[in-house]
């Protein structure tokens, strides 16, 4: 199809599905080859073509004073027609051109639009960027064609299929199907869409495949049989083909065969639309199919145009070859005369060209769904634009050397693709067309919905948008409203490898499987994870840990010896007990303070012996509840200050009843005068302020502090007082353990004194009790953990207290209490009778 013109474009159009090349021989010229099997939605887009020149002709604001022409060929699906059409176009080997000395002028054309595939694509563009001819196809969709290296002047008004596979891929996340079957063809379409889904799906996409599979071309039985068999067997419910439509009816021959239903299809652009597929014979299957279709547009005026086309009747056709001429035979069934001879005779239809194709049911006047179409229309505007931004440039100010513009007279290719690249423009039906810098556009898909109605029609639904926007990124717009499910559920299907892990436990990948198939492991304690599919648990902080379900971290419970637990209030009780015993005690002995018991057993030592006993029951007090500084400093050094004080009197005691023994005897009375009541209170301050001593270096040096100790329970923190520097405390617990034992070997040499009631029997008992305590107390002490320590703690001081206190005056008040009769003079000084 041909038309003159100031400017020609060329185009690239599949009018016809075969070809059939004649016999070659080296002696005749080679002959064209003959293509038949009339494609009437080829014919459409090469008519859309020929409407957007008329329709730019006939605008006196775009490219006023030129007039566009076109030069439209049929590639009849073959690479090596569509090649030698491009070759065509470019050199002008179709038309008698005499060449001037210079070789100036026009080139015979400006620019193609077309290929409709991608292969065709290639390798044109892969020839046609050499010399920088600028071409844009309406249906080119590899990604590999935006390689701004290999085809520097391709451009497209399709979207690239690297567009397409994520439009795909952002459906799959929409509706969280992880798991997919996909199918391509063997060709650069499928390959190259592989390719892009093996990269984008993983990681970003959050999906896998669970099988690739190339369908074979032409008849395979054998091939679509294991193919179909690997569907069934496949976990994955959604299955993607990106392949042609003849691929998808040799595949769907197998389906239904083995009636392999229960499928969720996603369709790529290129069967979409197929009619051929969506019949009620297959809409068992394939009904639901989500499938990425090109944007439909409108063409205001379209359907005027080629409802005036008529055939000629007079073979007036230069090229030999009137294509509408074919249409007309195609719609009408009919033939032309004179080669319609055997065809009459056989039955048929004469051709008058007087028929009426409004009349007649032909999809070549249904323009409610122009799609490729509409993207020959954007093409052709586009070179239009590029053409006439060239055209306004000012002389002085162009873009090229020396502020040059380009001139239609001697215009170079390379020229019309600077223009083309800056091509920015809107279409009647509201579409942005602009190029980035691989020449893709701005991308824009509809998602369309197979739809089985209950009435038995069927119906292609537009159900959403993806787009992309210089401004918002990529956009995907889903009504479910309108999306016909083929399942009982009436709901979207689920299609995972492996379930979701829910917060709480993290993923963990199968062996030799794809990342999709994992198995769920829980958080070990100390860990959690509260997002669904975690990869890593996290720790908790310090001072949290797990909660049950590991989903959360929670405040770490705190351990102390409390106030308000059983032990705490049990040791606290005993605790004021002990202290009220002593104040009771104490009582006793000042109202029976002139008796002869209270009286021989030197009463102000006792005295000080119960209120240091008191003291010693009061600190275990300073043992129980929240551990803070002033507790951690104070309680060691009053549990030494108060022992050691016990203790001393204890020792004085001890001394006094020796050396009043010694002073009986003759000659002996001198040593009493070193043990008089200012020597015992002195011993007793000395010995007490060495404790003291003690307990001030190590509280200076190393003060005990609060901890908060995590090592006996990762789920527990344990309040306890550190005592800073171990010597202080052995030291300090050490001088105690002197004064005891020396104590006790005092006591233990007296306990035979021939007095009828010997104080110091009760002494070394007394001392033996504590003693064995407090051996007992330091492997107790350091085996045990956390409240428990402070609890062995506790229970050393008030037995050993309760010890010294029954001990020593358990008896006395016995006698004073019960036994009055004993409390005299002569009884406590009565001596034991020889036998």
């Amino acid at each position: 199809m041909h038309k003159a013109g100031d400017v020609v474009l060329g185009g690239l159009f599949q009018i016809h599905f075969f070809s059939t090349y004649p016999g070659l021989s080296y002696t005749s010229e080679p002959q064209q080859p003959t293509c038949h099997g009339f494609d009437v939605l080829g014919f459409r887009q090469a008519q859309t073509m020929a409407f957007a020149i008329d329709e730019i002709n006939r605008n006196s604001h775009l490219l006023p004073n030129v007039t566009l022409g076109y030069s439209l060929y049929d590639n009849c699906l073959q690479l090596g027609i569509g090649f030698r059409a491009a070759l065509t176009l470019t050199s002008g080997l179709e038309e008698k051109v005499t060449l001037h000395e210079t070789c100036v002028g026009t080139p015979p054309v400006l620019g193609i639009v077309g290929d409709s595939s991608s292969t065709r694509s290639i390798a044109i563009s892969t020839v046609l960027g050499l010399y920088r001819v600028p071409m844009v196809s309406y249906f080119a969709t590899c990604s590999c064609l935006s390689d701004r290296q290999k085809f520097p002047s391709f451009f497209r008004t399709i979207p690239s299929d690297a567009f397409q596979v994520r439009a795909m891929i952002q459906i799959l996340k929409y509706f969280g199907w992880t798991w997919a079957g996909l199918l391509i063809s063997d060709d650069d379409y499928g390959l190259h869409a592989a390719r892009s889904f093996q990269t984008d799906l993983g990681p970003s996409g959050g999906g896998c495949l669970a099988y690739t599979e190339i369908l074979p071309w032409g008849d395979n039985p054998a091939e679509f049989r294991r193919i179909v068999d690997l569907m069934k067997i496949s976990t994955a419910h959604v299955v993607i083909v990106f392949a042609h439509e003849s691929h998808m009816i040799d595949l769907m021959k197998e389906v239904v065969r083995q009636n392999v239903t229960g499928l969720q299809w996603i369709a790529s652009e290129a069967w979409t639309s197929a009619a051929v597929l969506q019949t009620p014979h297959l809409m068992p299957y394939l009904g639901g199919t989500l499938g990425i279709a090109i944007r439909r547009g409108e063409i205001p005026g379209l359907r005027e145009f080629m409802s005036q086309i008529y055939p000629d009747l007079h073979h007036n056709n230069s090229y030999g070859n009137n294509v509408v001429n074919q249409f007309w035979e195609y719609t009408f069934k009919c033939r032309f005369a004179p080669a319609a001879a055997g065809w009459v005779e056989a039955g048929g239809a004469l051709c008058t060209g007087h028929e009426d194709v409004e009349n007649v049911e032909s999809e070549f006047l249904d323009i409610s769904n122009l799609r490729s179409e509409y993207n020959v229309y954007k093409a052709v505007y586009a070179l239009a634009y590029a053409l006439d931004d060239m055209m306004q440039c000012e002389p002085g100010r162009g873009p090229f050397s020396r502020s040059s513009c380009a001139y239609l007279q001697r215009l170079e290719p390379w020229q019309l693709v600077y223009y083309l690249e800056k091509v920015n423009f809107t279409t009647p039906f509201g579409d942005q067309v602009s190029f980035d810098e691989n020449g893709d556009v701005l991308p824009i898909y509809d998602i369309m919905n197979w739809q089985w109605l209950p009435d038995g029609r069927i119906t292609v639904q537009n159900v959403g948008e993806v787009k992309k926007s210089a401004l918002k990124g990529e956009e995907l717009t889903l009504d479910e409203d309108k999306i016909f499910w083929n399942f009982e559920s009436k709901e979207p299907p689920r299609s995972v490898c492996s379930e979701s892990c829910p917060p709480g436990t993290r993923m963990a990948r199968k062996k030799g499987e794809p990342e999709c198939c994992f198995d769920c492991i829980p958080c070990s304690e100390g860990k959690i994870s509260n997002k669904t599919d975690s990869m890593e648990c996290t720790s908790c902080q310090e001072d949290f840990w797990s909660s049950p379900q590991r989903d959360h971290c929670v405040l770490k419970k705190t351990e102390f010896l409390s106030y308000h637990e059983p032990l705490g209030i049990c040791l606290a009780t005993i605790s004021l007990l002990g202290a009220f015993m002593c104040a009771l005690v104490l009582c006793i002995f000042i109202y029976h303070r002139q008796t002869p018991i209270v009286r021989a057993n030197n009463s102000e030592l006792s005295f000080q012996l119960l209120l240091s006993l008191k003291l010693c029951f009061l600190c275990s007090l300073l043992f129980i509840g929240r551990p803070k500084l002033w507790t951690c400093q104070l309680r060691h050094a009053a549990f030494g200050i108060s022992f050691v004080l016990c203790v001393s009197c204890i020792l004085v005691k001890t001394m006094v009843v020796l050396a009043v023994f010694k002073a009986s005897k003759p000659g002996g009375e001198a040593s009493l005068k070193w043990f008089g009541a200012v020597q015992q209170r002195g011993t007793v301050l000395v010995l007490t302020s060495v404790q003291a001593a003690i307990c001030t270096a190590w509280l200076v040096s190393s003060s005990p502090a609060p901890h908060k100790n995590t090592q006996y329970h990762n789920d527990k923190i344990v309040y306890e007082c550190v005592v800073g520097s171990t010597i202080g405390f052995a030291v300090l617990l050490g001088y105690i353990g002197l004064l005891a034992i020396l104590s006790f070997l005092l006591a233990f040499l007296a306990r035979n004194l021939p007095d009828s009631f010997n104080e110091a029997k009760l002494i070394t008992f007394s001392m033996l009790i504590f003693c064995a305590l407090w051996v007992a107390f330091v492997p107790a002490y350091i085996s045990s953990p956390g409240k428990y320590s402070d609890a062995v703690e506790v229970f050393a001081i008030l037995a050993s207290s309760f010890g010294l206190l029954l001990a020593l005056f358990g008896p006395k008040c016995y006698i004073i209490l019960l036994r009055p009769e004993k409390n005299t003079k002569k009884a406590i000084m009565g001596r034991r009778t020889e036998s």
